[in-house]
């Protein structure tokens, strides 16, 4: 297997026809067929199905073309950083970003990149925790900002800070006093859960206090908005941070109130894959989005802890 077989698949899995993809690559339908025959008897599987309206991936298909993606994009980093060699630095780097991190440094990371990075193509995803891990996984991101990732051989991760969790809803729900709130209290309240998929311990660190919580939750949403919607509508509250839902904290629409007995936090964390070389774009970014966590939390724009209680800095 060489990298022209894996770009001829891959064109041939993203068009999802021979001709379209020999279009594309400017190479004879006759020439992609002989490549992809070759690659089917050299690995022994088939990996397409042939179908009325084109070719559909098999499952050893669906397999390859997710190591033939980040192969290929592997390989295409590595010419642009020896082609850049020590000038300025360029190229492509994609990260995905829970909704606290964006909403703290989103804006800063974008307007740095501009400034000071011209030739450096950023994209910014911002998702659910599980969801920004699967993008790592499936090498959709290069680096994922994500909350308690469970441990995994494939990943690369560092805590970055830690948040304590508070009770956010309206005051008729939680109550009119600013004085903490038990943890046995919370559960009678009308509770609003957002879910996680892959990643459920995003929401605070202790699997056994998150479990309690799902058993009385009465909502669970996958979506902010609705969350957001829902807290207003005075459905419920939720299990949050400051940050979560700050407009509507400093409006007065919602109140909050601490956790106690025992507290609540959650921790956040770098992550990328660990069998994935560091190009000097990633780098950049890496050590860019370190900086800008540091400076929200000490300015007290993002109510956290750094980890270690120290500023962070590259590794």
């Amino acid at each position: 297997m060489d990298s022209r077989q894996l770009r001829y698949f891959a064109a041939i899995y993203d068009y999802g026809s021979l001709s379209t993809a020999a279009e594309h690559l400017r190479v004879a339908v006759s020439a992609l067929s002989h490549h992809l025959a070759n690659l089917e008897a050299e690995l022994g599987a088939r990996l397409f199905l042939r179908k009325p309206r084109g070719l559909k991936a098999t499952a050893a298909g669906e397999q390859l073309y997710l190591h033939a993606r980040a192969i290929l994009k592997a390989m295409a980093a590595a010419e642009r950083d020896l082609r850049a060699g020590g000038g300025e630095v360029s190229g492509e780097v994609s990260i995905g970003m829970a909704f606290s991190a964006v909403k703290a440094i989103g804006v800063e990371l974008a307007r740095t990149v501009l400034a000071d990075y011209p030739k450096l193509r950023l994209s910014v995803t911002e998702s659910l925790s599980g969801a920004t891990l699967l993008q790592l996984l499936a090498s959709e991101v290069d680096l994922a900002l994500v909350y308690n990732p469970p441990a995994d051989g494939r990943l690369k991760t560092r805590p970055v800070l830690e948040e304590r969790m508070v009770c956010v809803g309206m005051r008729q729900i939680i109550g009119d006093s600013a004085a903490p709130i038990t943890f046995d209290e919370l559960l009678e309240l009308p509770l609003i859960l957002l879910r996680q998929g892959l990643s459920a311990r995003a929401i605070l660190d202790d699997a056994g206090l998150l479990k309690k919580l799902e058993a009385r939750a009465k909502l669970q949403m996958n979506s902010v908005h609705a969350i957001g919607g829902s807290l207003l509508a005075g459905l419920g509250c939720v299990v949050g941070t400051r940050l979560f839902m700050s407009e509507y904290i400093a409006s007065g629409a919602l109140h909050v109130r601490p956790i106690v007995a025992p507290e609540l936090s959650r921790t956040l964390h770098l992550c990328e894959m660990a069998d994935r070389p560091a190009t000097y774009a990633l780098e950049t970014i890496r050590d860019l989005v370190l900086r800008l966590i540091a400076e929200a939390v000490t300015s007290g724009r993002w109510e956290a802890t750094l980890a270690g209680g120290h500023p962070l800095r590259a590794q």
